[in-house]
């Protein structure tokens, strides 16, 4: 099993209804394993979960992405800006 720290930001900190939260994964989970996860864990996040951007130790990460040891993942909503 591997350990990680998750981050939520902005409106999915209010949704996930946590600031953060330490969670044990498989060692093989992929980013889109997680977003799956969390999307059952917490109903609230599923609608987010297809929009959200997703860093692995502070750098972007795409769904194929395998999650390290002790990873610290960041959540954060869809931005727009004008």
């Amino acid at each position: 099993m591997n350990r990680i720290k998750i981050l939520f930001f902005a409106t999915l900190r209010e949704r996930a209804g946590v600031k953060s939260l330490e969670l044990d994964i498989p060692s093989d989970m992929t980013v889109e394993g997680l977003k799956e996860k969390l999307s059952t864990d917490y109903p609230n996040l599923k609608a987010s979960m297809h929009a959200v951007i997703l860093t692995v130790n502070r750098e972007y990460a795409f769904e194929e992405t395998t999650i390290p040891q002790n990873a610290e993942i960041g959540l954060f909503p869809p931005v727009s800006g004008g």
